[in-house]
């Protein structure tokens, strides 16, 4: 019988799927035509992290909600125009381990800081969209990562308790928001530095029962 009282809550962007480079091109070239270019390094230091925080640092504080509503929305057009034209593949283990987590009957969630139209797109050119049984986006929360509202939004949207969620992310805010949600994490970090309670390299590299392991062994994995 399937146990649907787990959920996995999972971050989209370096986590699920590499896309930093359609991000960067859409930031640098919406920003250059605002006349705000930006530079890589300014960029990488957004990860994941709202529309509006960020363009209330870029554009200063003259920036109107209307202007910054604005931007957002021309830069995550442009983002979703070169998802759908160059297509986007994810990252090595992470749909293995989403299949393998339904077939086991874990209830899983896309829980990210980004808009919905930008999930839905990532999820159609995947064709994944049957994997998920809830999105959380930037749409349905007021405060960003760190803040542990994203994942108990998708917790509460999946009829699944905080204690029985493992969140999947790549960037500390999110560790940070999983830990203050009350959840296990499993951190996907190439330097293996994230302060998750289980840190992996690649998800290819997870051990299948890492889930299972995680929730019932109460986060005694080693990293």
């Amino acid at each position: 019988m399937m146990d649907n009282s787990r959920a996995v809550l999972w971050d989209m962007d370096g986590t699920l799927v590499d896309s930093a480079e359609y991000h960067w091109q859409a930031w640098r070239d919406t920003m250059a035509r605002e006349e705000f270019p930006i530079t890589h390094e300014q960029f990488l230091a957004t990860f994941g992290q709202r529309n509006d925080s960020i363009l209330r640092r870029w554009l200063g504080e003259n920036a109107t909600t209307d202007s910054i509503q604005r931007v957002g929305d021309a830069k995550e057009a442009l983002y979703r125009e070169h998802v759908r034209r160059q297509g986007i593949a994810p990252l090595p283990g992470a749909f293995e381990c989403v299949h393998t987590l339904q077939r086991e009957g874990w209830r899983q969630a896309v829980a990210s800081a980004a808009p919905r139209a930008n999930i839905e797109t990532i999820l159609e050119v995947l064709q994944a969209a049957d994997c998920f049984q809830a999105i959380v986006s930037a749409e349905d929360v007021l405060r960003g990562k760190p803040d542990p509202q994203v994942f108990l939004v998708a917790a509460r949207k999946l009829g699944v308790q905080p204690a029985h969620c493992i969140v999947v992310e790549d960037a500390q805010h999110g560790i940070e928001a999983a830990h203050a949600a009350g959840m296990r994490s499993i951190g996907v970090d190439q330097s293996g530095k994230l302060a998750a309670d289980f840190v992996v390299r690649s998800l290819d590299l997870l051990d299948p029962n890492a889930f299972n392991a995680l929730l019932q062994d109460n986060g005694s994995l080693q990293t």
